[in-house]
């Protein structure tokens, strides 16, 4: 475990690092592995972070932006599928900004072997059910709402990996459950991911 201070309650915040994957240094901010923590959360919910370290997990907007002060950190994606097969996708430039322009990304720099489905979103502010900052042309329509998730929604998504989690993988309509498109395609709900971050 790594220890922070956090930002919402300025207590000392525990979070999980990864000492061991491509040279370790990893400070883990999202993972998903079953469906026994709800990810479909309001604003509130995902600025401070929710889940178990050990599991189902979100850091909190607010204190990625903390750990992500500037644009020198990479970004590891792992992904696994329900047959057993795993990719990852690394990001040489990752940085989570204020909440003043809604927690936008910044992620550049594809490396990896699942195929590039989140540079896109780049630049996108975060969106929640109850907070939408999505490009669909359509104002009255929301990403978050329409695919039970939160994410940094373009018009929609090539990516989607705080979405409902689906035990069967294609069971989900097109276009939800935990998706890595450019990998599974638009019909296929991932098993795991795992998102974390460290210093370049």
């Amino acid at each position: 475990m790594c220890i922070f201070q956090s930002v919402l309650r300025s207590l000392f915040h525990q979070v999980y690092c990864d000492m061991e994957t491509d040279g370790g240094g990893w400070t883990v901010f999202q993972r998903r592995v079953d469906d026994s923590v709800d990810f479909y959360r309001n604003w509130a919910d995902y600025e401070e972070g929710f889940g178990d370290l050990k599991g189902n997990y979100w850091l909190g907007l607010a204190n990625i932006h903390r750990l992500t002060p500037t644009d020198d950190s990479s970004l590891r994606i792992e992904l696994g599928d329900f047959e057993g097969n795993k990719r990852f996708a690394k990001y040489s430039q990752f940085q989570v900004l204020d909440a003043n322009i809604q927690y936008a990304l910044i992620a550049q720099g594809y490396s990896g072997d699942a195929t590039d489905s989140f540079s896109g979103h780049s630049l996108m502010k975060f969106s929640t059910k109850d907070r939408d900052n999505d490009k669909h042309s359509d104002p009255n329509f929301s990403c978050a709402a329409d695919t039970k998730g939160a994410w940094w929604y373009n018009a929609c998504f090539s990516s989607n990996l705080n979405a409902l989690y689906y035990n069967n993988p294609t069971s989900a309509p097109d276009w939800h459950g935990i998706n890595w498109y450019s990998w599974k395609g638009k019909k296929y709900s991932l098993k795991f991911t795992e998102m974390k971050f460290r210093r370049n």
